[in-house]
């Protein structure tokens, strides 16, 4: 069917013409279900959209502007927004702003920050008593996440010889820190 017969169809529908209504809807109803069916993802839903849409339709059509555009753009732009309504209005709402009250925040205080920040210091200091490349292999691992294959590999060590070092300059870090 050519534009301008759909437009006469939307135009003779925004009279009440039944008929007009009833072949507009034989011809444009399988574009619309495609349209509603890609947004919605579910069947159903697109049928159920599909007849809210020809309602639609049917109380909007006298704001159809017949114009060089195609009207079948018109329709599928509403159907595409319905069926985007239809989505937005399955979400649930937003919390309340007052619920963020009782919300609990997984930042520690200003009390512990101080503490860790006294903590940090007393953890570098201990790091510098190391050996240089026993300090870097342990800040490798457990500042920057490096695995022992990396480690080993940059300090051109065998893999066991990383794990050893590690695992006696952590004991050495903690005699430093026990003091």
């Amino acid at each position: 069917m050519a534009p301008q017969d759909i437009s006469q169809l939307i135009v003779r529908t925004s009279m009440k013409d039944r008929a007009a209504f009833d072949l507009l809807y034989r011809q444009t109803s399988a574009k619309l279900f495609g349209v509603c069916l890609r947004v919605l993802k579910d069947r159903g839903d697109a049928e159920e959209a599909l007849q809210e849409v020809f309602v639609k339709i049917w109380t909007k059509a006298d704001r159809f502007a017949v114009s060089d555009l195609s009207p079948i753009s018109w329709l599928v732009a509403i159907a595409r927004n319905h069926a985007i309504d239809r989505i937005r209005a399955r979400r649930e709402p937003a919390a309340y702003i007052d619920a963020a009250l009782d919300v609990a925040d997984p930042a520690p205080g200003p009390e512990a920050m101080a503490v860790a920040g006294g903590e940090s210091v007393r953890i570098y200091h201990c790091l510098d008593e190391l050996e240089k490349d026993r300090a870097a292999a342990v800040r490798g691992a457990y500042l920057n996440g490096e695995s022992y294959a990396e480690l080993a590999e940059r300090h051109g060590v065998p893999l066991n010889t990383m794990r050893t070092w590690l695992r006696r300059s952590l004991l050495k870090l903690r005699e430093c820190l026990e003091r």
